[in-house]
């Protein structure tokens, strides 16, 4: 068996974000509400899960299906592309919510448990079977699944940077810091017209804020 195979590769991604047919804004900013980006978006992890099925020589959604995604679930941390882990867990429901398992209630302790346990790939997984793109990517898809489960602002982080992860994209620390705090500042508009991560971090500063720091400058040369 291979250690940790690696997942989201079966399918080739695009080279630049372009914008839905459907909703209108770059490709994955409307996931998972629009059926275009969910499709898109979605096909990384269907890539693999498809594959696994052929594998086990089960068709899709049949009852057997829902039992391979308990075993995945059940089997050992490395055994299965985190991919499958994830479409695992979007088959199944939660016992205890009722919601789809890891994505259920905010207070439900039976998806936080099963949303925990699916980041042990990653944090296990050796060598080259998971890039830190393919982790962010995974990250902001979870989380866009569930977002009452997290701060709006981190929300929004992920519906804005999610088109860029898709094409290979990763945001520096300092970049989501400075993303963050421009969705604060409320320039989502701004953000969301911005042709890569970088220039959504390095927006330029509002008239306001380059004056303030004129008179602030001013006011230490002074003193």
């Amino acid at each position: 068996m291979e250690s940790y195979p690696p997942g989201g590769r079966r399918v080739s991604r695009p080279d630049s974000a372009t914008p839905c047919t459907n909703c209108g804004e770059l490709v994955g900013r409307g996931y998972p509400d629009c059926v275009i980006c969910a499709e898109r978006i979605d096909g990384l992890w269907w890539a693999d899960w498809q594959a696994l099925l052929a594998e086990e020589n089960i068709a899709a959604g049949t009852d057997q299906e829902g039992v391979l995604a308990r075993r995945v679930l059940s089997d050992e941390v490395g055994r299965h592309p985190w991919t499958c882990t994830d479409w695992a867990l979007w088959l199944l429901r939660c016992g205890r919510c009722g919601g789809q398992l890891g994505s259920g209630d905010s207070g439900c302790m039976a998806c936080a448990a099963a949303d925990q346990a699916r980041w042990a790939w990653d944090f296990q997984a050796l060598g080259d079977a998971m890039t830190p793109n393919e982790h962010a990517l995974r990250l902001a898809v979870a989380g866009l699944r569930a977002p009452h489960r997290h701060r709006r602002t981190i929300v929004t982080g992920w519906r804005l940077i999610l088109p860029f992860l898709f094409v290979g994209e990763l945001p520096t620390a300092a970049a989501a810091q400075k993303i963050r705090g421009h969705i604060l500042a409320g320039r989502y508009p701004e953000l969301a017209r911005a042709p890569s991560i970088a220039a959504m971090a390095y927006l330029p500063d509002l008239p306001w804020r380059r004056n303030g720091a004129v008179e602030n400058t001013a006011k230490e040369t002074a003193s």
